[in-house]
């Protein structure tokens, strides 16, 4: 879609003033989906240079925003981590075409957090860190389950720049479980669960995303009980927070939220090691 009320391109290498218009452009695939009537002026990321995805010193992995969805894929098929799974399984969560894979970023992903986003799902549960930039260059960052604050609301400040995000060395090295449900056959996430159970410690998170309007992270120190896990979410997830749209009824959201925890902890738990304490 064309954007008419633009009338400025910026190279996002050099830097200007912020003003009231301004937008960042990555891949642009939301951005050109519809009109954007407040857009003056676009603050293009694409020739930042920065790598897609890298292995740092300490083992964690960090995403740049302008790393594609097919990157972050062809990355995660040669990663050698109990997790690298998750990382496909949730780009194939990500139903587009291969015009969209190739352009589509995990900072736009992040960004515009709707509820069915597969990246903040990934992230979420893999206890991912964002790394902001506001436009003085003060740097800050916070857990990818808490920038995602509710269905397309994140805590992002005018004119600050979601830079990276960052997965943590323990967390790749999780046996991890994956669910999700839609509607349709290639309908966007109605419910997406995933679980993962901490090699070191036993612990086992389990994260909701797509079925409420931000990223729920549940801990337990060990592998709850079927009762424990189920009252656990109830908990986490206030009556008003179970997403409410034309792919899926609250109701329904929640009954598969709570199918899929369920299985997730029958898959990942070992026998006889269960616990029957809340969540944190």
């Amino acid at each position: 879609m064309d954007l008419n009320t633009v009338v400025e391109i910026r190279d996002a290498r050099h830097s200007a003033p912020w003003r009231p218009g301004d937008a960042w452009l990555g891949g642009g695939t939301y951005l050109f989906s519809e009109p954007q009537s407040h857009v003056r002026r676009l603050v293009d990321l694409s020739r930042t240079g920065w790598p897609p995805v890298r292995v740092l010193d300490d083992g964690s992995v960090e995403i740049a925003a302008t790393c594609t969805i097919a990157q972050l894929s062809c990355f995660a098929k040669g990663l050698d981590a109990e997790a690298a799974p998750l990382f496909e399984q949730c780009c194939r969560a990500f139903l587009a075409s291969f015009k969209i894979w190739n352009m589509a970023t995990v900072g736009g992903n992040l960004c515009n957090a709707l509820p069915a986003g597969p990246i903040i799902s990934l992230t979420a549960a893999l206890d991912a860190e964002c790394l902001l930039r506001a436009q003085d260059g003060v740097r800050r960052r916070l857990p990818v389950a808490g920038f995602v604050t509710g269905a397309g609301r994140k805590d992002l400040a005018e004119g600050e720049l979601l830079r990276s995000v960052t997965v943590p060395r323990r967390a790749l090295g999780c046996r991890t479980a994956f669910r999700q449900a839609s509607l349709y056959g290639l309908g966007r996430s109605g419910a997406l669960v995933i679980g993962a159970l901490d090699p070191v410690d036993g612990s086992l998170t389990v994260t909701v995303t797509a079925a409420t309007v931000r990223p729920v992270r549940l801990w337990f120190p060990l592998p709850p009980a079927a009762e424990t896990l189920r009252t656990a979410v109830d908990s986490a997830v206030a009556h008003g927070e179970w997403f409410d749209d034309i792919h899926g009824l609250p109701e329904w959201r929640r009954h598969m939220t709570l199918r899929f925890a369920e299985e997730i902890r029958r898959e990942l738990a070992p026998e006889g090691h269960t616990m029957s304490g809340a969540a944190r």
